[in-house]
């Protein structure tokens, strides 16, 4: 059973789902930076200077003063709705979906592509034929 599994585990297709999956965590990384260093802080400065993943909805009675951050409010025993990291979170969603489209979309093109070369390009005769046509022109000359 363990030779079963080893011949299953390294197979190709286990091997690069793998790998797809580690980089796809660290792309994630990468877009959730994205989103939260570079895209939100000028939407939130157009917005009046609103950090998103500060914005937040108590629903408990506890008294949390205005502008206290959504850290302190969850210290003080504060239970939030997070709907500024919510928004966050679908920004990421919405970039990360259409970069992977665009990857999708130009692995096909390129897969397209390499169909049109192989039916453009004529098709080699069999070694066996090639053979007999090398014998027959031998004995031609």
């Amino acid at each position: 059973m363990l030779e079963e599994f080893k011949k299953f585990a390294l197979k190709g297709n286990m091997v690069d789902l793998a790998i797809g999956f580690i980089l796809g965590g660290a792309f994630g990384t990468i877009v959730k930076s994205l989103v939260n260093d570079i895209i939100m802080p000028p939407i939130g400065l157009l917005m009046g200077g609103v950090d998103f993943s500060n914005l937040y909805k108590v629903i408990n009675d506890v008294d949390i003063p205005a502008g206290t951050t959504l850290d302190a409010a969850k210290e003080a025993g504060a239970v939030t709705l997070n709907y500024g990291l919510f928004v966050n979170n679908c920004i990421s969603f919405l970039i990360l979906a259409l970069v992977l489209f665009f990857i999708v979309k130009a692995i096909n093109k390129a897969k397209a592509k390499q169909e049109v070369e192989a039916a453009a390009a004529p098709a080699e005769p069999p070694k066996q034929e090639t053979l007999l046509t090398e014998i027959r022109d031998l004995l031609q000359k």
